[in-house]
């Protein structure tokens, strides 16, 4: 495995990604509206191409294959933060988290938060994050959970 900096041209692959973990990965923890209106968010493009050029977005690649992807937004945010469906459980997620967490001490963050959900709350658990806050957003008049959480880097 390899990490390196997104660009431009990965995008459409990391979108890909996004939906089809969605669609995969959170169904047991979301219905099937919730989801539409989770995926959504692939169509602004707009908010795409401004993540990959202010944020710092870190891909993991096997065989040339994005098998999944951070995002640090504010040298403390974790903005996104998917691993590819048939990719999940082999440790990718703790290295681009670990990775993401050593670019926020570069800055002195002292804590580093993001928006989790539900699906991926008791991983974030086990890595040290607390949860702050349970949100009720609104998408597409959907509800969607999730959690502020947050950790101390030391």
């Amino acid at each position: 495995m390899i990490f390196k900096k997104a660009t431009l041209s990965e995008l459409e692959e990391m979108q890909k990604l996004f939906v089809e973990t969605i669609q995969s990965v959170c169904k047991n923890d979301y219905n099937s509206e919730q989801i539409e209106a989770w995926i959504s968010g692939v169509k602004n493009k707009e908010r795409w191409i401004e993540i990959i050029e202010k944020q710092f977005v870190l891909l993991a690649i096997i065989n040339n294959q994005i098998v999944g992807f951070g995002t640090l937004k504010d040298k403390n945010y974790i903005d996104l933060f998917y691993i590819h469906k048939d990719f999940q459980r082999q440790g990718i997620a703790d290295k681009i988290l670990n990775e993401l967490e050593l670019e926020a001490k570069k800055y002195n963050s002292k804590i580093i938060t993001s928006d989790i959900s539900i699906t991926a709350k008791s991983y974030f658990e086990k890595k040290g994050f607390i949860v702050k806050a349970e949100q009720k957003n609104m998408r597409m008049n959907v509800e969607l959970i999730n959690y502020r959480m947050e950790k101390e880097l030391l």
